[in-house]
């Protein structure tokens, strides 16, 4: 995201603001949420809902300044590449949609291992990753559960929970993403 920043710093300023925005809204809302998460195994609505249009405005905002100052062809990315349907934005709806029934088809499978709110969540990190590439999708979705399973494991191995024990895994989920922002290249 990093390196994203900067190009867009060079093209276009106004995308550039729009995207600090969203990274900004993203560590605050990803630091009320871990803390809320662990204290009550909750993700509130009031705070996942409102995420959706905020993150969807502004990145999508980027991404059609970005696309109208003429740097970027409509059948381009913004990672220089092609998007799937020639469209950037509809990757950032593509990737909420992607993640958010991922989830959702995890939770059906086995409603104890993930509550509803993991599922509302991964819609909003969705959008933060799907505007970096689906690359990003994959490596943030992957190291929830990296991160989420070595949690478990420390924990066993600690004696301080059975695998029966239920852990938040929003904060798990708030870092796989976070992580994929800022390590992999955009």
């Amino acid at each position: 995201m990093i390196r994203r920043l900067d190009e867009l710093w060079e093209v276009t300023p106004l995308a550039f603001w729009l995207v600090l925005a969203a990274c900004a809204y993203f560590l605050v809302m990803a630091a009320w949420l871990t803390v809320i998460d662990v204290k009550h195994h909750l993700l509130p609505n009031r705070i996942v809902f409102p995420s959706y249009g905020v993150a969807g405005a502004l990145l999508l905002g980027a991404t059609t300044v970005y696309a109208v100052s003429g740097a970027l062809a409509t059948s381009e990315a913004p990672d220089g590449g092609a998007s799937l349907w020639g469209i950037p934005g509809l990757r950032i709806l593509a990737g909420a949609g992607v993640m958010w029934l991922f989830y959702f088809i995890l939770r059906l499978v086995y409603p104890p291992g993930m509550g509803f709110g993991d599922v509302k969540l991964a819609g909003v990190l969705g959008i933060y990753l799907g505007y970096l590439g689906w690359a990003h999708v994959f490596a943030g979705t992957f190291a929830a559960f990296l991160f989420g399973g070595l949690w478990s494991l420390g924990l066993l191995a600690a004696r301080r929970g059975t695998l029966k024990s239920d852990i938040p895994f929003g904060p798990f989920m708030l870092a796989g993403t976070a992580m994929a922002m800022v390590f992999l290249p955009a």
